[in-house]
């Protein structure tokens, strides 16, 4: 029998540490695809223990004694995830068997385009041996969404035990690939934040992600890409290893929650176009280098390419424009992200915080230098942790314990590295700082001072969130929660149920309060102007040509971008109003002034 396909045309991407951490818990049983982070061994195996005890299997805690305790946390959780997963999936199955009425509400939050759907729908119009033949239908073509993992590759720092440096395998990013791998799963690992060739070659160590005889793929490697042009150069570099992409998940660079990976001004819309018109190139060419790889290995080699899907997520809300990405772009999924944060059913957030997600407008929502990796990260205005974070500014004790040091990347200060938000690291550079001080102005100094202490500790208010929900006891410093929704999220005011958002998603109704949200492109487009000016009001007075030259392409970029956006909805149902939108956008670019390099 043949793998049934999925039946939604949308999956809940990775959000945080916590916020998916148990999602396929809460909605595969339906058919939803979602993504767990598995960075956060600590915070997997509480949630390990916590649904243990909930449905009664047994629980065998795996301490840091043990050798290669991040790897097998890692497993644990992902089987134990699997086993309930495999069991609701069975009872909500009898569910739809037994029950007329539950068969009906679950067809009322599949899309009219849904085969299974348009099956379901002849069969309860024949009526006769019903149960009988439901059975049959939902077992040859119902599944449970896939339960994928994510790896963001930066987080993968050297670990040491008494003084001595670990070899490469016990990494974090290394070790939570290991734990991957050694799962039950049959699922796909999502790479995101770019290439780390050290983890890439790893994956030959793992058969499981390489074609068995049937030329299949019992692990899959997807791939978080924000242009075409990365994806050819990873597609490639792993195609040399034997390694197929299964997937390049195209994220909007800006309009995205969490850390967000500017592009030079290339816009979601371009990139998309580009993806569509050299799919069939890409699956080509990326064959061909597999099949040499592999031949060299003396592994099997699939004789036909194997199935290459492109996603995309970034700043989606409406049902048009989810219908738009799959026709026009003919993607194969959307990624619905921060509006799932409104979900009870689906995520996991706790109260005093998803209100303020429900309450947040387009200002509270704004990209932030307070990730200690260096790289903006999209959040929102009066999360508990920057209330927290500013009492320890304010006594002059600023900065985290840092008790999970997963982002100690810095080795500045310290060859095992020291995480910029801890207050070891900021303690020190307050102490420069302060020794500076008499050649700076008074606005030069609390500037500086501002960028030291504005990093926040994301390895713990990232993963408080479900702790808070579940009655879990935290311990140590207090850090609040961390949330980080995109700017799409201002446009959702209210918490709503897992099947209104699902008829949300396929324009059977809508959830959505405000009626002068943008378009998703031109939201992105009017966030890529303003990165543009904040960047050249930032610069500093010495401006090279190197700079000069990348202000120049990124605006000549955004041109180019509005001409495809005004050419691709001159006829469009969107009519008029992005076509004004655009216009707009396009005088206030015609405003930036790039400056120009003065000869001495």
């Amino acid at each position: 029998m043949t793998n049934p396909k999925p039946i939604h045309s949308f999956h809940i991407p990775v959000m945080g540490l916590s916020y998916t951490i148990d999602s396929p818990i809460r909605v595969a049983h339906y058919g939803i695809s979602s993504v767990i982070s598995i960075i956060d061994d600590e915070l997997m195996e509480r949630m390990n223990a916590f649904y243990s005890e909930k449905i009664q299997l047994p629980y065998q805690e795996i301490t840091k004694k043990a050798q290669d305790y991040r790897a097998q946390r890692v497993t644990s959780y992902l089987n134990l995830v699997d086993t309930i997963v495999k069991d609701k999936f069975a009872k909500f199955k009898a569910e739809l068997i037994d029950s007329k009425s539950a068969l009906e509400q679950f067809m009322a939050t599949l899309p009219n385009s849904s085969s299974i759907k348009e099956g379901l729908t002849h069969l309860l119009e024949e009526g006769a041996a019903f149960k009988e033949h439901i059975k049959h239908y939902l077992e040859a073509h119902l599944k449970p969404g896939d339960i994928d993992v994510n790896i963001m590759t930066k987080v993968d720092k050297d670990n040491f035990n008494k003084g001595e440096q670990l070899p490469v395998a016990f990494n974090d990013a290394h070790a939570s690939l290991r734990g991957f791998a050694q799962s039950r799963l049959h699922s796909s690992v999502v790479l995101s934040a770019g290439m780390n060739p050290r983890l890439y070659s790893y994956f030959e160590n793992f058969d499981d992600f390489f074609p068995n005889e049937q030329g299949a793929l019992n692990k899959k490697i997807i791939l978080k890409v924000s242009d075409y042009r990365s994806a050819t150069i990873q597609g490639k570099y792993l195609a040399k290893k034997g390694l197929w992409v299964s997937e390049y998940r195209i994220e909007s660079g800006l309009n995205c929650g969490g850390h967000a990976f500017a592009t030079d001004g290339y816009l979601l819309g371009p990139i998309l176009e580009e993806f569509k018109t050299k799919r069939d190139e890409l699956i080509q060419e990326t064959h061909a280098v597999l099949v040499a790889a592999l031949s060299q290995k003396d592994k099997s080699v699939p004789q036909q390419p194997l199935e290459l899907k492109i996603t995309v997520q970034g700043g989606v809300g409406t049902a048009e424009e989810h219908q738009f990405l799959l026709d026009h772009y003919q993607v194969d999924s959307v990624g619905w992200g921060s509006p799932f944060l409104l979900v009870p059913e689906a995520t996991s957030v706790d109260k005093e915080t998803r209100n303020l997600l429900a309450e947040a407008q387009e200002e509270d929502l704004y990209l932030s230098g307070i990730s200690p990796l260096g790289v903006p990260f999209n959040t929102i205005k009066g999360t508990t942790n920057e209330f927290y974070k500013q009492q320890r500014i304010d006594a002059d004790k600023a900065g985290s314990s840092c008790p999970k040091k997963y982002l100690a990347l810095s080795k500045e200060l310290d060859p095992e590295g020291t995480c910029t938000a801890s207050k070891k690291y900021q303690d020190v550079k307050l102490e420069e700082l302060e020794a500076k001080r008499g050649e700076l102005t008074y606005e030069a100094y609390e500037s500086a001072k501002a960028k030291i202490t504005e990093k926040a500790c994301l390895c713990v208010g990232l993963a408080n969130a479900s702790y808070l929900e579940n009655n879990l006891p935290i311990k140590g410093q207090a850090q609040g929660v961390v949330i980080c929704p995109g700017p799409n999220m201002a446009y959702f005011d209210k918490e709503v149920k897992l099947s209104e958002m699902m008829q949300h998603i396929y324009g059977y109704k809508s959830v959505l309060s405000h009626k002068n949200r943008p378009h998703m492109f031109v939201k992105e487009l009017k966030m890529y102007v303003d990165y543009l000016k904040n960047e050249l009001a930032d610069m500093s007075l010495e401006v090279t040509t190197k700079q000069i030259k990348k202000w120049t392409t990124f605006k000549t970029h955004l041109f180019d971008g509005i001409a495809y956006y005004q050419q691709l909805f001159v006829s469009s149902a969107y009519g008029k109003s992005v076509i004004k939108e655009l216009e707009n956008c396009k005088e206030e670019l015609n405003a930036v002034e790039i400056p120009e390099l003065v000869m001495a």
